[in-house]
């Protein structure tokens, strides 16, 4: 059911203005399209002032209980979607105080005592980006479980490891999964650290120089769980680093993000063949009928773009402003929020993919032995049994690898003939490092891809991320 009301007139700017504003001046000037988002930070916000004006005797007990009653209403109404927003009302807030009036008559009035619009708005916006910061960390965390699972269940599944896109050394899976799951865990991180920054309470700034009644900013801090007030007024009213570091730090993940994207388009193609996505996360073709498409990963590695553009875009709307408070900054919202809502769904497509994903175990370990992986093997061995200098060991494992390439053959099909006429002393021994299997399974150095390392390090993250 939807509240029916009069369209409001606004009367925020009291006697000074003889007229309205013209339609246009109307149209850009509203925002209330975009904040209304911030109706449940708003009417919390609200609830702690109100509560804090009582308890300093500014306000009574009885305006401040009619107005957290009035409040919870407008949340409810809100919530269930019954609540109507006019443009005429600029923005939430405003939206908010005007159906505050209707219902609970001239207590309303006395909510805005001891701030202004300045403050209420860098509280509420403060107050998103914190929940943004949480959910953003809350839908990381969700895929390094995934990472992490798909690491466990793959220990042992070798696959090759590439340098420049070109095969290295042999690896495993599951020691590739493990990789994401450090990167992801640097970006919660950053979400952490900015959300630790950001928890200071703008409330009682007012316009900008603070206010002449006796309010208790620490209480109004404490009731919203903010670590403090924030220090000066100024700064609290016309700072938006704290949207920014998230945007930051939503960019960082996001790109990491898309890294990982690129590899999954580049395993599921038929000249990979690494990996599989079922229908639930592949589309077909309009005219193609064999395609299967990894386009949600393909959308993915895209968002970065959106996600970095709103950091920009917020970055480009601070660097000229003067102190204090300036009608730029209207505009924090729109790309902030957007960026958000594609880095959360994001998030949640690729756990969605890491764990949909089958893992073609054969084509891996057929490719890992191509590209002659186990070079490095071999250099190590001759620094080893024959007390070889490393770099004049590199030398002589690249004369072995061209020779392997005239034979068209792979270093451990080679005879001992064939590395004798290279280095003399080379013994049978030789063929024990030249496997992948003895490769991977040598990498035993912490955070290697030997398999039991793979195992351990997947165990740590599983019990740390429950």
């Amino acid at each position: 059911m939807t509240v029916k009301r009069d369209r409001p007139e606004n009367k925020m700017w009291g006697g000074r203005f003889a007229g309205g504003p013209a339609q246009i001046m109307e149209e850009i000037n509203a925002s209330v399209d975009v904040d209304r988002r911030l109706w449940r930070e708003d009417t919390e916000g609200s609830k702690a002032h109100a509560a804090m004006l009582s308890s300093a005797g500014i306000i009574t007990a009885a305006d401040a209980v009619a107005i957290a009653s009035g409040l919870d209403k407008i949340a409810d109404e809100i919530e269930s979607g019954a609540f109507v927003f006019s443009t005429a009302l600029e923005d939430v807030h405003m939206n908010i105080e005007a159906r505050l009036k209707q219902l609970i008559g001239e207590p309303a009035a006395r909510l805005h005592t001891a701030r202004s619009r300045n403050d209420q708005v860098a509280t509420d916006f403060r107050l998103w980006t914190r929940r943004a910061c949480d959910q953003a960390g809350e839908a990381l965390k969700d895929l390094q479980r995934a990472l992490a699972a798909k690491a466990s269940s793959h220990a042992d599944t070798i696959m090759p490891g590439f340098t420049h896109l070109q095969t290295a050394q042999p690896i495993t899976f599951g020691h590739h999964c493990l990789a994401y799951v450090e990167m992801f865990d640097r970006d919660r991180g950053r979400f952490e650290d900015a959300r630790t920054r950001l928890n200071e309470c703008p409330l009682g700034a007012a316009a900008l120089a603070g206010t002449a009644f006796p309010i208790d900013r620490v209480m109004t801090a404490k009731e919203l769980s903010f670590e403090r007030p924030c220090a000066n007024s100024l700064d609290a009213v016309s700072s938006r680093d704290f949207a920014l570091e998230m945007l930051s730090a939503a960019t960082i993940a996001a790109s990491q993000l898309s890294r990982l994207a690129e590899e999954i388009v580049l395993w599921v193609s038929p000249q990979f063949g690494f990996v599989r996505l079922s229908d639930a996360f592949s589309t077909g073709s309009s005219i193609m009928p064999q395609k299967r498409n990894p386009d949600a990963a393909e959308l993915i590695r895209a968002k970065v773009g959106r996600i970095g553009a709103a950091f920009v875009n917020l970055l480009f709307v601070m660097k000229g402003l003067p102190l204090a408070y300036a009608k730029d900054l209207q505009d924090d919202k729109a790309a902030t929020f957007a960026a958000f809502d594609d880095f959360v769904l994001s998030c949640a497509a690729m756990t969605g993919m890491i764990k949909d994903m089958e893992v073609d175990e054969a084509v891996m370990r057929e490719a890992a032995a191509r590209g002659h992986s186990t070079a490095t093997d071999l250099a190590d061995w001759l620094v080893r049994a024959l007390n070889i200098p490393f770099r004049d060991a590199h030398h002589l494992t690249g004369k072995i690898v061209s020779l392997a390439d005239e034979k068209g053959l792979r270093l451990d099909a080679l005879s001992l003939d064939d590395f004798c006429s290279i280095e003399s002393r080379i013994t049978d021994d030789v063929f024990s490092v030249l496997s992948i299997d003895a490769s991977v399974a040598s990498r035993t150095s912490y955070g290697g891809t030997a398999p039991d390392e793979v195992r351990k390090q997947a165990k740590r993250w599983l019990e740390e991320l429950k």
